[in-house]
């Protein structure tokens, strides 16, 4: 005859688990983009700064040596050749002396930006109209041999005497002056952010796309710096991607976790579908933040009469059609 009784089967376990108990899964994996910026961020150790200044020393010490011991002996064997040789050593000499003063000029420039963002921050503080012209004699001087410039600074020069006002005056240089500058550096971001992401989604290697997100980052920085009139070296433009970045990694701006990332990770079509496809919107939209802090630490005044880029709407642009419909209700960065 059949039991329709319950059966209670008592199991060996010492202690319960709870579903609520087990590990939290994360939704969206850590990108390229992410790992680029940790990468580049990172800060050098004193100790390995003296490392590399001994080894960078003895290794010119070492070449410097053999170079010299080359020479010498090609003219004990052939007085024309060596001589030959000997000038073709001076002409390397020299190309290492102009690429040496072109990156102290690109870190100079870098510099003059700096503080002319710093006067634009005194000016507006003190509210000091004969520092505010200082200010802005010091900015036309800046881009006054830029064609992209040339109708910006003639508005400006043609409406400046009229101000007696240092917020009135900072304001008309930031409008006709700066505004032009700023779409071209937002223009800049897209494509890098844009190119970074098809990147990321199409090729499949595991470090190429570290390498290419680090790389298109990098071109990006520089060519904001050219755009506001800080045109680095090669030196100069990883040192400002360091800063940049390390900015960024500091106050956890390369974070997936927050409400934009999360938006644009689940906004597509195509990042549900592929895997790949979601990780080239994050690093789209982690390219976008660092062109934002870069066009921030290049400009030479502050946001004051313009609004900050929104990072959204850098994002929207640039990632519009590449992987699908994008939610327009993604939150403000």
């Amino acid at each position: 005859m059949q039991n329709d009784e319950p059966v209670l089967l008592e199991l060996d376990v010492d202690e319960v688990v709870s579903p609520a108990d087990a590990p939290e899964i994360s939704e969206i994996p850590e990108t390229s983009m992410q790992r680029a910026a940790i990468f580049a961020a990172r800060p050098v150790s004193r100790i390995g700064r003296i490392f590399w200044a001994l080894l960078t020393a003895f290794l010119g010490a070492v070449v410097s040596v053999a170079a010299w011991d080359f020479v010498t002996e090609m003219m004990a064997r052939n007085v024309a050749l060596g001589w030959a040789v000997f000038a073709l050593v001076v002409s390397l000499v020299v190309v290492m002396l102009v690429m040496a003063l072109r990156e102290l000029a690109g870190f100079l420039r870098l510099a003059k930006l700096d503080a002319l963002q710093q006067e634009a921050v005194s000016v507006h503080a003190t509210s000091d109209v004969e520092k505010a012209r200082h200010f802005t004699k010091r900015l036309v001087k800046l881009y006054h041999n830029r064609a992209d410039a040339e109708w910006g600074l003639a508005q400006f020069q043609e409406h400046a005497a009229d101000q007696f006002d240092a917020s009135d005056l900072m304001t008309l240089a930031e409008v006709k002056i700066i505004a032009p500058l700023d779409e071209a550096a937002k223009r800049e971001i897209q494509a890098a952010a844009r190119q970074v992401a098809t990147v990321t989604a199409i090729v499949p290697l595991a470090l190429a796309d570290v390498f290419a997100a680090l790389t298109m980052n990098l071109r990006m920085i520089r060519r904001i710096a050219e755009i506001y009139g800080g045109r680095a070296g090669t030196l100069g433009s990883w040192r400002l991607t360091k800063i940049v970045l390390g900015h960024l990694v500091a106050t956890g701006a390369v974070s997936v976790g927050d409400d934009l990332i999360g938006s644009i990770a689940g906004g597509g079509v195509m990042s549900k579908v592929s895997r790949r496809f979601g990780e080239g919107i994050i690093n789209g939209a982690l390219t976008a933040r660092v062109g934002v802090a870069a066009l921030e630490v290049c400009r030479p005044m502050p946001f004051v009469a313009r609004k900050r880029p929104r990072v959204t709407m850098l994002v929207q642009k640039a990632l519009t059609g590449l992987f699908g419909s994008r939610s327009k209700d993604v939150s403000e960065s």
